[in-house]
């Protein structure tokens, strides 16, 4: 991102960003940097295990600590909150004070946390090492970004990178849920939580001998203003989404932080265009690639988690499959991300990442169409297989697409700024879609019904999004983007 001091000018986008020939081949990686994006994967993949692993085992993680079912919320909100209140802070402060040493800090305050909810002995325990595990992963995520998108240059490199690193993070989610059940029926809940801790270990003596150090050259000081309301700002809008969707929207707490949200998110907006040195540069949001890249992203994180989340209730309580059953349901998903993973470069290095994330949110709303045909018949299953497969091919193309369509451009010393916004822009979509349409389903007196309703209006939402996100990043048949120069304040 850019930011306005004296020593750093706004950047201005190339006049055309053309894609690399079809026939170009994927950049041969070192044994070092093969290294180096396993390190990094490996971390953002444990964080996206962290956001399922525990979910199958909350029935059996209450009734041993004694926490009753409204408090089970709590497991998912205590680490929902930090990880996605923080993330643009420590972006920032990565870039100012070392990515590297923020990453090594949060993978050492992500294990430590993991270990106290292993042998956490009360409730108070276990919700204190979910809000560390959360501030640990705040950390991770936006560094780990960054340090990847420095590390490889812009181009076949970078796409292949994040297409890798992309797969990985959608892969962590689906393997949590089917490892979450495993593990909890063959050993325990806690084993969930020992399985992040071990990933952390394995990771955290690699990290300091492979990962280059890299900061700003200049130090500006810190936006404290901007940090304060906009972390404000994000925990209680988290907080207000997250509580909605267990108790609706009229318990006067989520009504209060909704509003209070709202009102510092503003007040950052305020902050930001009067500060010299701001967290966010208010032009740089201006920009076509960042603006309608990260509306892109928000949707297909938002939808998609959504539609995860009335398909399980779907499977469990219209076709009664078990929670084991079910996680195999989206075990094939996981399957055919490695596989979307694996061509979604190739795919962008044609098309160009613009024109692959219209084409990719396309797509997914299409997919998910189909699953209006859903019944009570067990050919049901074999539908919700292939289409949530299907649709997760195209939202993990979106997911690779928008990444790529958002940091194209940015300087080095601005990605994690840049990075802080992507990673923000994905935690708020997979909080925020459940509350807003999955209370639907979950209200509704007939629930195949109101997941049908619910699929409708998931459907509705993707497709606008592809044409809007074609129209703002003027995608053409060579999935150019038109030049836009960032405006001076």
């Amino acid at each position: 991102m850019a930011i306005d001091t004296p020593s750093t000018t706004p950047t201005t986008p190339k006049t055309s960003t053309t894609p690399p020939p079809a026939e170009q081949a994927a950049p041969r990686l070192s044994p070092r940097d093969r290294l180096v994006l396993f390190v990094l994967c490996a971390a953002q993949f444990m964080v996206a295990l962290d956001f399922s692993v525990l979910n199958v085992a909350l029935p059996v993680l209450g009734a041993d600590l004694g926490m009753s079912t409204s408090a089970l919320q709590w497991a998912v909100t205590a680490f929902a909150l930090p990880s996605g209140g923080f993330l643009l802070l420590f972006g920032r402060m990565g870039d100012l004070y070392g990515r590297r040493r923020l990453f090594l800090t949060g993978l050492a305050v992500f294990g430590a946390a993991s270990l106290l909810a292993t042998f956490a002995w009360d409730p108070a325990s276990f919700l204190a090492g979910r809000a560390l595990q959360g501030l640990g992963a705040a950390a991770i995520v936006p560094t780990g970004m960054s340090l990847l998108t420095t590390t490889f240059p812009e181009g076949p490199a970078r796409d292949r990178a994040l297409g890798i690193s992309g797969t990985l993070l959608s892969l962590g989610f689906t393997v949590g849920m089917v490892a979450g059940g495993v593990l909890t029926d063959l050993l325990s809940w806690r084993s969930t939580m020992g399985l992040l801790a071990l990933f952390a270990l394995i990771v955290l003596p690699l990290a300091p001998r492979l990962l280059p150090e890299s900061r700003t050259p200049e130090r500006p000081r810190l936006d404290v203003p901007g940090a304060v309301t906009v972390t404000g700002g994000l925990l209680s809008l988290i907080y207000a989404l997250s509580t909605a969707a267990e108790h609706g929207f009229g318990r006067t707490d989520v009504l209060v932080t909704l509003v209070a949200g709202l009102l510092l998110l503003a007040a950052f907006v305020l902050v930001e265009s009067r500060t010299e040195a701001p967290l966010v540069s208010l032009p740089m949001l201006r920009r076509r690639t960042v603006a309608w890249g990260n509306l892109g992203g928000l949707v297909t994180f938002s939808m998609m988690s959504t539609v995860v989340f009335v398909l399980t209730l779907y499977l469990q309580e219209v076709l009664h499959l078990s929670a084991f059953e079910t996680g195999l349901v989206f075990g094939v998903q996981g399957v055919l991300s490695v596989v979307a993973g694996s061509y979604a470069p190739r795919v962008i290095g044609r098309f160009g990442a613009r024109r692959t994330l219209a084409g990719s949110l396309a797509g997914q709303g299409v997919i998910g169409l189909s699953l209006l045909a859903l019944g009570e018949g067990g050919w049901s299953v074999v539908l919700a297989t292939a289409a949530v497969s299907l649709a997760s091919m195209c939202h993990l193309g979106a997911i690779i697409s928008y990444g790529l369509t958002v940091t194209s451009g940015v300087p080095d010393e601005e990605q994690g700024l840049a990075t802080g916004l992507v990673t923000s822009t994905q935690q708020v979509g997979i909080t925020v879609g459940i509350p807003l349409l999955g209370v639907l389903a979950t209200t509704s007196t007939d629930l195949t019904s109101g997941v049908h309703t619910v699929l409708v209006l998931d459907a509705v939402i993707v497709l606008a999004a592809a044409v809007l996100v074609a129209f703002g990043l003027r995608v053409g048949r060579s999935g150019t983007v038109e030049a836009e120069p960032v405006r001076a304040r």
